[in-house]
């Protein structure tokens, strides 16, 4: 995964930065501000983000 900065990470539909929080915690949501793709944080390593295309909400949850 291309890394632009120590907390930002790019789109992984359109190539565009994603700024993370540095205080943002696994499982939070982060949505691209040029397409609109959710991403998950997943994890850190070498405490730069990684991310993850995020779940679609199945028809299911909550219930």
């Amino acid at each position: 995964m291309p890394v632009i900065a120590d907390n930002a990470v790019v789109c992984l539909v359109c190539d565009s930065p994603l700024t993370v929080d540095g205080d943002a915690e696994k499982g939070e949501i982060i949505e691209c501000s040029a397409c609109g793709q959710e991403h998950e944080l997943i994890g850190r390593t070498d405490d730069r983000p990684e991310v993850a295309l995020a779940p679609e909400v199945e028809e299911d949850w909550g219930e």
